[in-house]
């Protein structure tokens, strides 16, 4: 086991590290995106090119090619007895659980919600109509109901769709039922993959078109979104889950190898330590080499390891936070006793910042009540976490009297005269004549 991880640790002093975190940022990429023009980008276009021309003909053929369940047009939507009968049936203390969840997100999402009209300047108004995109692979993901169409009730959406594929028993497991019955969701079908992004951007006779489409998905949904946006707005294109950990020499080499190996599990998953203690990375080192050992699926985690995982040792904290904002990970936690919170507020790049060491990564995909629907692969320096505030649009408020534009005038038809566009000025001479 040791010699499967030996090469985990480095140091900043030399120059192989650059490299590292550039291959492993590679690597993540090539598992989260499509190049332009290979074969599966022309599967794609395929895929949604058949949703746009033979619309539930198409999604059938995907359901029962893609996730063998042999699905009609009348079958696609889950009916209020199913979702009925899954919430009747779920474990209550995971209802319970899952209630709590549901009014942390709830209140948290109230709480940075900005979306409220300014008089005269501009009007704020929900997204009608929303399509989430929940995963249906090997274990269900009830917490991402949550985190996504919890924000969307806050802001006011009036429509949300939950698409996720049939991989259980032919149909949506029931842990992901039960959460949209107990959120009043009504509209869920059993399509998923690419061909339900399709649905949900283009419409067909049973699935209408939505405006905006957000959530996870492997890399046959995140590139459909990728190709429908436009048609509609999507949240961000979302890659391998990685989490990116500062620790000091106070931090427990435990408690972070752990949290190294939740993201690994994934597989593909990044886990990367940055830390200015040489003791602190080579008693993680030890530490995974122990706790690997005991997972059901250690030798997925060890090449996930190997791959998308570093441990770096930097000569300071400065440097440590210059590389943390370039590297702008998904989740970011910060092991570093009483200066944690001064180290968060150095950093501007990451999608979610977790402080101090009782704040795994667990905390917020399940509890704490930001979304877990996070960016990755270094799309932090642009991209945000999907929020209460991504599902209403501003409109802007413009509103002059006479007064107000003749003393405007002026400046406006120099302007537009400057531009070219003759009519433009017109249409400000025209009133000043009235």
């Amino acid at each position: 086991m040791a010699k499967a991880l030996k090469n985990l640790i480095v140091s900043s002093t030399g120059s192989q590290w650059h490299e590292d975190l550039r291959q492993i940022h590679d690597a993540v990429k090539q598992t989260a995106y499509f190049k332009d023009g290979d074969e599966n980008d022309r599967q794609l276009n395929k895929i949604l090119k058949a949703v746009w021309d033979r619309k539930d003909q198409a999604l059938a053929e995907y359901s029962e090619k893609f996730d063998g369940a042999a699905l009609t047009s009348d079958l696609f939507r889950i009916n209020a007895g199913e979702k009925k009968k899954a919430h009747q049936q779920i474990d209550k203390d995971l209802l319970a659980s899952i209630r709590r969840s549901i009014a942390n997100v709830r209140s948290y999402q109230e709480d940075i919600f900005t979306g409220k009209t300014i008089d005269g300047k501009v009007k704020y108004t929900p997204i009608e109509r929303v399509g989430i995109c929940i995963p249906g692979a090997s274990a269900p993901l009830p917490s991402t109901v949550i985190m996504t169409a919890v924000p969307a009730q806050v802001a006011g959406v009036k429509e949300i769709v939950v698409v996720s594929p049939p991989r259980y028993k032919g149909s949506i497991h029931p842990a992901i039922l039960a959460v949209c019955h107990e959120l009043e969701i009504t509209e869920i079908y059993r399509v998923g993959g690419a061909h339900a992004v399709a649905a949900l951007a283009y419409g067909t006779p049973t699935i209408k078109p939505v405006r905006k489409i957000v959530g996870p998905g492997n890399t046959w949904v995140q590139m459909a979104k990728r190709k429908v946006f436009g048609y509609v707005d999507i949240d961000s294109i979302a890659g391998p889950s990685e989490v990116l950990i500062i620790g000091d020499d106070s931090a427990n080499a435990a408690w972070v190898a752990a949290d190294m190996l939740s993201q690994a599990e994934h597989a593909p998953g990044s886990a990367v330590v940055f830390t200015d203690s040489q003791a602190l990375g080579d008693n993680v080192l030890k530490e995974l080499e122990k706790q690997v050992a005991q997972l059901t699926r250690s030798e997925e985690t060890i090449e996930c390891l190997n791959q998308y995982s570093k441990i770096i040792v930097f000569k300071n904290m400065d440097d440590i936070i210059k590389e943390a904002n370039n590297f702008a990970a998904e989740h970011l936690e910060i092991q570093c006793g009483p200066q944690s919170r001064g180290i968060a507020n150095k950093i501007d790049n990451a999608g979610a910042i977790f402080i101090g060491a009782y704040s795994p990564v667990a905390v917020g995909d399940y509890w704490a009540g930001p979304s877990h629907t996070l960016p990755t692969g270094q799309t932090a320096r642009f991209f945000s976490a999907l929020s209460s505030n991504d599902f209403v649009k501003s409109t802007s408020i413009i509103e002059y009297d006479k007064e107000m534009l003749e003393q405007s005038a002026d400046d406006i038809i120099r302007l537009a005269q400057t531009e070219g566009l003759d009519a433009h000025a017109k249409s400000v001479q025209i009133r000043r004549k009235s």
